[in-house]
């Protein structure tokens, strides 16, 4: 039997103009994505 992934959104932003050249979206994606990897998640949409 197979085991269906889990799946989820990511979701990424920032709050102050600091934040947006001390740790970009991009950034956030991009370890997001890893963490989804790394634990077989599913990225849905």
């Amino acid at each position: 039997m197979t085991k269906e992934k889990t799946k989820v959104y990511i979701y990424t932003r920032v709050s102050t103009a600091m934040q947006i050249d001390g740790y970009s979206l991009d950034e956030q994606k991009t370890r997001m994505k890893g963490f989804c990897a790394y634990n077989e998640y599913e990225i849905a949409g």
